[in-house]
Parts: C-alpha cells; structure tokens; sequence
C-alpha cells in the first residue's frame, strides 16, 4: 500500500513537467518571429529578428508590413521588413534598421500583415496562419 502511494505521487509530481514539455513542443510549431534585440547603431535603431519556420512548408519569399510605434504610441514609421527565404526548420537571422529614430523611442511593434508570401507547392496562408510573435525586449512585438 505503501508503494502504491508513493509511485502515485510520484506519477503526479510529473504531470506538471510532461504538460510543460507539451507546451513547450506547441510553441515551437508555426512561423515563429522573435525579436531578439534591438540596438542602436548610428542615427539609427537596430532590430534583430530570429525566425524559425516550424511550418513544414518551406518559404521562398516573405516580406511583412511592420508599424513601429513610439513610447507614448503614435506611429512612426510604416516598412515591409523584407525576412527573404525561410527553409524549414531552420533558424535565420534578419536586422532591419530605423533610420533617424534610437530604440529608446520604440514602444512598439506591430506585424501589420504578410505583403508578399511565396510557398512552393503549398498554401500561402501558412504565412499568415501559422505566424506566432515574442520579444526578448522591452519592445513589444504585436500582431
């Protein structure tokens, strides 16, 4: 009896950790886009972006209408950040930068949309379905 509430609890000190593997798993399906740093450099602020595409469609062309917001959140500027070729399952690294503007000005921003979206032999929604945004900044990534 003894053994049998021990195995149990130990079975149920797991569950949390196996649910955390599966979300783990979750968040790295899709197109993800993190930015990852943002720096100023110059006249102008750097934002560097790591994407993952986790989609199983690999992604000739994509570019994405990107709003950047101010401090006080007012918009700024309006770009396509041109992110090119992203082969699946494979990591890729894209710096775009603000020209005339230091990143403590940036608040904000929002992925306004796929401009271009070119999928060989696949659905092109995958670019917009199948995105999912995080920041390692202080600057929020929305969309």
């Amino acid at each position: 009896m003894i053994f049998r509430r021990s195995a149990l609890a130990v079975v149920f000190a797991a569950l949390p950790l196996v649910a955390q593997a599966q979300s783990a798993d979750e968040a790295l399906e899709g197109l993800v886009l993190e930015l990852n740093t943002v720096q100023d450099v110059g006249q102008a602020c750097r934002l560097t972006f790591v994407i993952e595409n986790n989609s199983g469609a690999a992604i000739d062309a994509v570019s994405y209408e990107t709003v950047i917001f101010d401090a006080s959140g007012s918009v700024v500027s309006l770009s396509l950040f041109n992110f090119r070729d992203l082969p699946v399952d494979r990591p890729r690294v894209r710096q775009f930068d603000l020209p005339g503007m230091t990143c403590g000005a940036v608040g904000k921003a929002l992925i306004n949309g796929a401009n271009t979206c070119v999928v060989a032999g696949s659905d092109s929604q995958v670019c917009h379905e199948a995105l999912k945004l995080q920041s390692r900044t202080d600057v929020e990534l929305i969309g």
